[in-house]
């Protein structure tokens, strides 16, 4: 179902890495496969406005870069959109962007919203919720899963965590499909500048509720937590919680979206699943791998460094690339096959070190919502049109997939 162009490794040269609508209407399998076996540390060179930067393709170097922390830093930003253009003004205050020592006390108070007991909740939630969504969408007969579906799994985790009230959640989930990424190729600057500032002063509004100590939930445990006896300052509670926000969403809703049109791709791993036949924390894992949801990971250059023969400069900007590196034949199999039995599969699609994402907890928990309601209630998926893919040099992912789900017979979804 894949009929996007593919881009020539010759072509490697003229190819902008930090266009959105290139990793959105063309298909870069060729020239990974290329860079991992001859460049696999790739000096881009400048384009348009925009400084050049190191490409990062293959997984043992992507490794490198992760656990030198020593040696690269986020605080430059955590991606190219940021790096390139003067780095991110959440720079010290969100978790994301934040290195040393404030990193691991942020990182601290963080890990406590995400309790064995918070987290029981959640998945207990969200079996209900998917389970109604797709009962829903099989009654729509023809409906676009990506917003039928995956546009609303995420909307109850993410907002139940941070306790937002019901009546403001799908503004804040609009908000955030759009703070990223784009449903068409020339979408101004303005848009997305206007989706991030106001999911920030959204939370600065609602943190001045929450530090009563009253309220249970991720918002109130950073507006009441101390680091050395002071509580957290407005802009950090502001870029954690919008940092949540996007990082609870994203992942999950992109991963679901990809991971149905995978299934239909792949026939015998549809049937595998229908079968019971997979291990569903195993088939989570390939999802994600397969889906790779974020594109990059940035990094900036804090001290001269040499990787892959390569010698990187104090200030340069570095970009893994995990499309790439989820696809690297000296760690996984048959890469280029889709496998809910893939195992091990140690994917990157979460980075890796310091920076893991807090976001995989929710993201594995919905995958595996999902999985389990398509294998319960759906005995077929019959695409009716072409998916249709956001624009990001970020995320990657799909805006539109439209499908008929067809119900499994005597089949009764979890209340």
């Amino acid at each position: 179902m894949n009929t996007r162009p593919v881009i020539s490794p010759d072509d490697i040269d003229a190819i902008d890495l930090a266009d959105a609508r290139l990793h959105a209407e063309y298909d870069l399998s060729e020239v990974w496969r290329h860079l991992r076996a001859h460049r696999p540390v790739y000096w881009h060179t400048p384009r348009e406005s925009r400084p050049g930067f190191w490409v990062v393709s293959r997984y043992a170097d992507a490794m490198t870069v992760y656990r030198g922390k020593d040696r690269f830093t986020t605080e430059g930003g955590n991606a190219l959109a940021t790096i390139l253009t003067g780095g991110d003004s959440a720079s010290g205050t969100m978790l994301a962007v934040t290195d040393g020592q404030r990193h691991a006390q942020i990182r601290n108070i963080l890990m406590r919203a995400f309790s064995p007991r918070m987290l029981d909740e959640i998945k207990q939630a969200l079996k209900v919720t998917v389970d109604r969504l797709l009962v829903e969408a099989i009654e729509k007969g023809p409906c676009d899963y990506a917003h039928d579906v995956s546009g609303n799994v995420p909307l109850g985790a993410i907002c139940d965590l941070l306790a937002i009230p019901r009546e403001d959640r799908r503004h804040l989930l609009d908000l955030t499909s759009h703070a990223w990424s784009s449903d068409y190729a020339d979408a101004p600057y303005e848009d997305s500048w206007t989706a991030k500032n106001e999911i920030l002063l959204y939370f600065s509004d609602l943190a001045t509720t929450r530090r009563d100590g009253k309220h249970d939930d991720v918002v109130s445990l950073l507006a009441s937590s101390r680091i050395d006896g002071e509580h957290l300052t407005d802009a950090e509670l502001m870029a954690n919680c919008y940092g949540l926000m996007i990082g609870g969403d994203e992942t999950g809703r992109h991963a679901i979206t990809g991971g149905l049109l995978a299934l239909m791709e792949n026939p015998d791993q549809w049937a595998a699943l229908k079968k019971g036949e997979v291990d569903m924390s195993t088939a989570v894992e390939e999802v994600l791998r397969w889906t790779h949801p974020s594109l990059h990971g940035g990094r900036t250059v804090t001290g001269d460094v040499s990787i892959g023969g390569e010698r990187f400069a104090t200030g340069d900007a570095v970009s893994v690339w995990i499309s790439s590196a989820n696809f690297d034949g000296e760690v996984f199999a048959d890469p280029d096959r889709f496998d809910l039995n893939r195992s091990p599969n140690k994917h990157l699609t979460f980075a890796f070190g310091s920076h893991f994402c807090l976001g995989h907890y929710l993201a594995r928990l919905e995958i595996e919502a999902v999985l389990d309601g398509l294998q319960r209630l759906v005995a077929d998926i019959e695409p009716l049109g072409p998916a249709q893919p956001i624009y990001s040099s970020i995320l990657s992912g799909l805006q539109s997939l439209p499908v008929r789900l067809v119900p499994e017979p005597g089949a009764t979804a979890a209340s």
